[in-house]
């Protein structure tokens, strides 16, 4: 496992470095004290009130979310295992006034790195399970976290999107004198290649350009899993959690296939045709046993 990390983490301190430049993520509006990022503005419906509770945001890359979930009313701690992410976090917290807690920690030792210490809301944004191999000693983690009656709240890329890719499609599709809307020949169209089920082997990247900032990143290896929403779910439920919500959303936070979507005036991108075909993006919350 440790193999991973390393690559990871070169592979976030690099991005901190690009995420806080020119087109990354508009660091110098976190100051203003109305400022809600537009992730935790999506998830605030289902949040609800925030006021006077214990959170830790696992994998806070540069805080942003975690100094919005701040502003909602919340104790925040932050815990990531990039020391370039957290350098960028708490620099963008003392300009804001807010007041967050910080540890460098992967994943599965964040208990230890917290010393024992456990929480009222356990919250996971998006873009973060796909780092981890192992989703079943994720949600074991989350459990240790969660104090009685503590819940759980993930917001990610759903598994079906991180297996697609956009493919140009070659051939009439067979049923489109049936349906005439199929996506044509020359159209690109999302294509089921890449695994769906968490696998024991990763997919391996290599990426000069993030999905933020315009500058090339200097470590551009990175290391990835997929988890299938049944596998998030019964790994939450065998960790002792009771499940709560458990909804998926045609829109996603970033221009995840390139070419495909639109953003809408939130920060969301969807497909551009026909978006009701595409689980983007889901909002898992699950609670500890009071």
């Amino acid at each position: 496992m440790s193999d991973y990390l390393d690559v990871n983490r070169a592979n976030w301190d690099a991005r901190a470095e690009v995420h806080v430049g020119p087109g990354g993520y508009a660091v110098d509006e976190v100051v203003d004290p109305e400022w809600i990022s537009g992730v935790v503005r999506f998830d605030q419906p289902l949040l609800g009130d925030l006021t006077g509770l214990d959170g830790v945001h696992l994998q806070c890359h540069i805080g942003t979310d975690t100094i919005s979930l701040a502003r909602l009313g919340a104790k925040m701690t932050g815990v990531d295992l990039s020391p370039g992410s957290l350098h960028q976090a708490r620099r963008i917290a003392e300009r804001a006034g807010i007041g967050v807690d910080y540890f460098e920690s992967d994943v599965y030792n964040a208990p230890e790195a917290l010393g024992g210490q456990r929480f009222d809301l356990v919250y996971t944004g998006i873009g973060a399970l796909c780092w981890l191999p192992d989703i079943r000693l994720w949600a074991k983690t989350v459990a240790e976290l969660l104090r009685p009656g503590g819940r759980l709240f993930v917001r990610d890329g759903h598994p079906v999107l991180n297996s697609l890719l956009p493919v140009t499609v070659g051939e009439v599709q067979p049923d489109s004198d049936q349906q005439e809307w199929l996506t044509g020949v020359g159209a690109l169209t999302p294509a089921l290649e890449l695994p769906y089920w968490e696998q024991p082997e990763p997919m391996v990247w290599n990426d000069a350009v993030s999905y933020a900032g315009t500058e090339k990143v200097t470590s551009p290896e990175s290391v990835e899993w997929n988890h299938a929403i049944s596998q998030i779910v019964m790994a939450v439920l065998d960790a002792g959690l009771s499940l709560e919500l458990l909804v998926e959303h045609d829109s996603v936070p970033w221009e995840a296939l390139p070419g495909m979507m639109i953003q809408d005036e939130t920060g969301e991108f969807r497909l551009k045709d026909r978006p009701e075909r595409l689980p983007a993006s889901f909002t898992l919350i699950a609670r500890a046993a009071g």
